[in-house]
């Protein structure tokens, strides 16, 4: 009997021609994942595709890792651990009664019977039996090898699958959650403006999820803002980069910037000038890097400057698409994602961002295209955006927890 680690994926499987880019897509992010726990052996069948370890690696402990590792994966909807035996029935037999086993060691009952079920399934039409044979037979072997079971095909608490493939069946009885969606970077690049906050990491996350492959920009005035909070905004790209494999940090030295907008606007105007210009620096930094869309953490109506107003005076400057992830989600959904993910603690911390310090007393929440290209009249605005650019560093955090 063999250890594998059975991997299934969602809607890669409705691509139709363009099925194998995606599946080549999820597979390197697989071995990429894996690189560090010994390279085990990734094979793609048909709607599945399978980890195999070498000889001696397939202790319990390493067979964890990969399967923690692959649960951040995009792509991936769900993993089984599984055995694998050759086309015999008595292989069969003995594979589920010792899944069964295992499973209710990892349940710790004692007492009373554990209801189970038997799920077949013959994709190899040429094993002599059916599924539906599989379910009868294979539940009334583990009915007399395993005390306290009982068959509920209704509510099961222990459902053994047995898949009968090609060259071998695989049974198993956990199904792990993956992430889903779509491996990263199957949809292109683009540019996550990132502050230290809660809702921009998660929108960072969901961008991830949809197929994207992110750089990140950060608008740091220091001595406004401290290290200690551009620290913390490393942190954040840390944890995102568990999910995706790495994440280009661009930090912006935005503190001429501010000081400038502070001088010539009017107050109530600031936020909305400043949105604009980190918007014209993105935008510039994007499109040198060859991304095509930025991401934000917007949610419709959340702070003054996500009304419908603020966003489309913001988004005016700027040709590129804007892809707000998060715009239909509440504080409540977004904290949850946070905690989920791994950024929550991180964002918490209490090193505000740029965006944070100036916000003024009475900010405008329906701010007229005109007002403020008046106030924006004040300011030299191709040297200042340019003047950022060239004061930007790039950096790359290393994926892993804080540092």
């Amino acid at each position: 009997m063999d250890r594998v680690v059975l991997v299934r994926y969602g809607e890669l499987g409705l691509k139709g021609k363009n099925r194998p880019f995606f599946e080549q897509k999820l597979m390197d992010h697989m071995r990429r994942a894996t690189a560090e726990l010994g390279r085990p052996w990734i094979r793609k069948t048909y709607g599945r595709f399978f980890v195999t370890f070498r000889e001696g690696q397939a202790d319990p402990g390493r067979l964890d890792q990969v399967i923690g590792r692959l649960q951040r994966v995009f792509g991936i909807v769900g993993l089984s651990p599984a055995v694998r035996v050759p086309l015999d029935l008595d292989a069969i037999y003995r594979a589920a009664e010792r899944v069964v086993t295992e499973h209710l060691a990892v349940l710790g009952r004692r007492d009373g019977e554990v209801p189970f079920k038997v799920r077949g399934h013959r994709a190899n039409k040429q094993f002599p039996h059916t599924s539906m044979d599989l379910n009868r037979l294979v539940g009334a072997y583990l009915l007399r090898q395993v005390p306290g079971l009982k068959v509920d095909v209704h509510r099961p608490e222990i459902e053994v699958a047995v898949e009968v493939r090609e060259d071998a069946a695989y049974c198993y009885s956990r199904d792990l959650p993956g992430p889903g969606g779509l491996p990263v970077g199957s949809s292109g690049r683009a540019l996550l403006l990132l502050s230290g906050g809660i809702d921009s990491p998660v929108a960072g996350w969901m961008g991830l999820k949809r197929g994207l492959d992110l750089d990140a920009v950060h608008f740091h005035s220091f001595p406004f803002t401290s290290e200690r909070s551009l620290e913390k905004v490393e942190d954040l790209c840390r944890v995102l980069a568990t999910w995706s494999g790495g994440v280009t940090l661009h930090v912006v030295h935005f503190t001429e910037v501010q000081r400038a907008i502070q001088q010539a606007g009017p107050p109530e105007l600031g936020i909305t000038l400043m949105r604009r210009m980190m918007v014209r620096i993105a935008e510039r930094i994007a499109r040198r890097e060859k991304l095509l869309a930025l991401v934000t953490g917007e949610s419709l109506g959340q702070v003054a400057s996500q009304t419908l107003e603020s966003i489309g005076v913001i988004e005016a400057v700027t040709a590129l698409p804007v892809l707000r992830p998060l715009i239909g989600l509440d504080k409540a959904e977004i904290v949850r994602l946070a905690e989920r993910i791994g950024t929550l603690d991180i964002s918490n911390r209490p090193y505000e961002d740029c965006c944070a310090l100036f916000v003024p007393r009475h900010p405008s929440t329906r701010p007229r295209s005109q007002a403020v290209e008046a106030a924006e009249a004040a300011l030299d605005v191709e040297a200042l955006v340019q003047g950022a650019v060239e004061r930007t560093e790039t950096l790359r955090p290393e994926p892993g927890p804080p540092a």
